[in-house]
């Protein structure tokens, strides 16, 4: 256990985070077993190390920090790791990558029942589904969902300025206000092409080629948080993978479903079945009429973020589907959304439509919202496109 005492204090001495993301204040942090969940690649193991550094000094013992990819946990059970901590004077047990331990939900279960002055802080995949009700752990665990940077948090880093997160009420009502105030500090427009292209990952700030880290951060998502968490054989890896370019290729669209079918030799309800897979390990977003869902099939299903429109297409993007999908992204986080009517794509929390547009010439849709791309501050109805993503 020493050992990994000294991997933790040293994890903890030399992290440097240049941003705090906003999840860290909407946690309660006095429940007992804490889950957070996300895709790869958003700094899920960063974000618990944030949090053991802001509550504790990097050689205090009543906080640890393990990931279970270490090949001790091949041998050490959980549980049994968890009374030594205990026994020791342990207080918050942080655990990273948990899925990757067999029969966890029932160990951390056994945790719960055993250690009631103990804090379990995990993080798993998105693709975990904390609250069935058949889980040890229903009525246990409370989860939250770290996701990629919104375009304000990618602001903060681009511009070392603080931005205050605005709630869509406060957009729909004070959107004029808010623009000129953001824009009197900086040009969110040009800013905004270099967020859609790589900044939803914060492995952006790494030196490397960030197209061909997304890529590889995408097909372990396949690989990993797909086949393995679903149970998966590996010889039906070809199939998603290449169900998941159709997707991207054709996206936003309509999924054909016999087509898919055909394409990557599959049932029908396989197809619809791997579509959710790519959904919960949010590679995509599926677009539903209000008060439809799985399993039926999605109206149109869109990429999940901007980011990986680029990383999948050999072709150029087309604008259109970048506003589309940006908005998507940035809206669904806390908000419901749905199928528009007519051209506005998108119905949002069940009563404001919204319409997508590269500007607004004419207004047709009297009933609508239009998010517009190109314009720094809106009028009434028109708001800034780049404002929806202060949403978080």
């Amino acid at each position: 256990m020493e050992s990994l005492y000294k991997t933790h204090k040293y994890l903890i001495e030399h992290l440097n985070l240049p941003l705090r993301r906003r999840l860290m204040d909407e946690i309660n942090w006095n429940d007992r077993l804490i889950g957070i969940k996300g895709s790869r690649g958003v700094g899920k193991t960063s974000f618990l190390l944030q949090y053991a550094k802001e509550h504790f000094a990097a050689d205090d013992k009543r906080c640890l920090y393990i990931n279970l990819n270490n090949f001790y946990f091949s041998v050490k059970t959980i549980k049994d790791f968890a009374g030594e901590f205990v026994k020791n004077g342990g207080k918050v047990l942080l655990i990273d990558q948990i899925f990757k331990y067999p029969e966890w939900a029932e160990e951390l279960a056994f945790c719960y029942a055993r250690y009631p002055k103990l804090q379990i802080i995990f993080t798993g995949s998105s693709v975990l589904r904390l609250k069935n009700e058949n889980y040890p752990l229903a009525n246990k665990v409370v989860s939250y969902n770290l996701r990629g940077f919104s375009f304000r948090e990618y602001l903060e880093l681009a511009t070392g300025k603080k931005f205050e997160v605005y709630s869509l009420e406060q957009i729909l009502n004070e959107h004029s206000t808010i623009s000129k105030s953001i824009c009197s500090r900086i040009k969110p427009l040009e800013h905004l092409p270099s967020y859609i292209h790589h900044g939803y990952y914060p492995f952006f700030l790494e030196k490397r080629n960030f197209s061909e880290n997304l890529l590889k951060t995408m097909n372990m998502m396949l690989e990993v948080d797909v086949l393995s968490i679903n149970q998966m054989e590996q010889n039906y890896l070809p199939k998603i993978r290449k169900l998941m370019y159709l997707l991207s290729e054709a996206a936003p669209s309509s999924p054909n479903v016999s087509n898919l079918s055909k394409e990557i030799g599959a049932s029908r309800a396989t197809v619809m079945n791997y579509i959710k897979y790519l959904k919960d390990a949010r590679l995509v977003n599926l677009l539903y009429e209000k008060g439809e869902d799985f399993p039926k099939k999605p109206r149109l299903v869109y990429l999940q973020n901007p980011n990986l429109l680029y990383a999948t297409r050999m072709i150029t993007v087309d604008p259109q589907t970048l506003r589309e999908t940006f908005f998507y992204s940035q809206v669904h986080k806390d908000y419901k959304v749905n199928m528009g009517e007519k051209s506005a794509q998108f119905l949002v929390d069940g009563q404001y439509l919204f319409s997508v547009t590269n500007g607004v010439k004419d207004k047709k849709l009297s009933n609508a919202y239009y998010a517009a791309d190109g314009i720094e501050s809106g009028e009434e109805r028109i708001i800034p496109l780049w404002l929806f993503g202060f949403l978080y």
